[in-house]
């Protein structure tokens, strides 16, 4: 690809991939799936306006919050020895470009990621056979857009810049669109997108010191549990009837959604946008005595759920193993998505509160 055309799909306002799918209608309208019911019904009285259910009113000055950050975590350069590299020049002003250039565009990926969601799960409603799966589904699309929404309006009014879709996240994202198998789709967005997404939330809203943002990444994360929970209850069961062969096929479409993953939160464009070259910082990056962490941790939805799925030890244990190489099989008893759902419901804890309290 020349450089040229690789400028072009970056700036091109809109992406167009070819979907495979068939649309299946199914005139069996018996509810045969109690727990996609019983997420069904959790779904439709979870549901929150992005426009009025968070203080929007709260003022965001992001070197502020760059600075806040950095007091509680660390340290600018995160403990890593940069002498010898263009960062051993940098000063308070570069690393706090640095961090507000990071915001944007930590809120830009996800905001793209939930479009990725929107669409996929609006690709499942189309292509699941069950109608219990079609009626959670539909309520999974109203979440996601409203999740774009809650992005979008984030980066405008609060953060001061867009970035464009990481290239791993869009090429992972391309694939699960134009896979023509429906199971396919919910294993790539439902169980690892999703689970990735939840628990890298999850790590931001533990680090950010900004109240705001806490209280928007809850609110989407109690939506992500459920949509992962879906895909763990519906692939539980429809994985059970799949050969060794189909399995495997599964196991390594999940592996390298995971590498892609992970190899995403690199910033390489907000390297590149401050001047240096990504070669020089990302094996800087890597370096970071937290980075370990932060990269396990991104790994401790998607473990535990493959474990359920039956996906850790088909074929052999392949997934298994490429779990143990990248070091983060560690999570496969942690409680799996399908069963902590509802502790994760922000909206219901509000609701509560504030019924208490009238």
């Amino acid at each position: 690809m020349t450089m040229s055309s690789t400028e072009e799909i970056i700036d091109a306002v809109a992406h167009e991939v070819e979907d495979n799918a068939h649309a299946i209608f199914t005139w069996d309208y018996e509810r045969s799936r109690p727990a996609l019911g019983k997420l069904y019904e959790k779904a439709k009285s979870s549901q929150w306006n992005a426009q009025t259910d968070l203080p929007w009113e709260t003022p965001v000055d992001q070197e502020a919050v760059v600075l806040a950050n950095v007091m509680a975590n660390g340290g600018f350069d995160g403990g890593v020895d940069v002498s010898g590299t263009p960062l051993e020049k940098w000063g308070d002003k570069e690393w706090i470009e640095f961090g507000v250039q990071s915001q944007n565009w930590t809120l830009s990926q996800f905001m793209h990621g939930e479009q990725g969601a929107l669409l996929c799960t609006a690709k499942i409603v189309e292509s699941v056979p069950w109608v219990d799966a079609k009626y959670y589904a539909s309520t999974q699309v109203m979440d996601e857009a409203r999740h774009m929404e809650v992005f979008a309006k984030y980066l405008d009014e609060k953060l001061s810049g867009h970035y464009p879709i990481n290239a791993h996240l869009r090429l992972l994202l391309d694939d699960i669109i134009s896979d023509s198998r429906w199971d396919m789709t919910y294993l790539g967005m439902q169980i690892m997108v999703e689970g990735l997404a939840l628990a890298a939330f999850g790590f931001i809203h533990q680090m950010t010191t900004e109240p705001l943002l806490k209280k928007l990444l809850r609110y989407v994360m109690a939506d992500e549990a459920r949509h992962v929970a879906f895909g763990v209850l519906s692939l539980k069961e429809y994985y059970g009837e799949l050969s060794a062969t189909e399995l495997r096929e599964r196991q390594e479409f999940a592996f390298e959604a995971a590498v892609r993953m992970r190899d995403r939160f690199l910033q390489q464009e907000v390297w590149d946008r401050m001047g240096i070259d990504p070669k020089i910082a990302v094996p800087l990056v890597l370096q970071a005595p937290e980075r370990p962490v932060f990269q396990a941790m991104l790994f401790s939805k998607i473990v535990p759920n493959c474990k359920k799925l039956g996906l850790l030890d088909a074929a052999d244990g392949w997934l298994r193993h490429r779990f143990e190489d990248l070091g983060v099989i560690q999570f496969e008893d942690w409680t799996d998505t399908g069963e902590e759902y509802e502790s994760l419901d922000e909206v219901a804890k509000d609701r509560a509160a504030a019924a208490a309290s009238a």
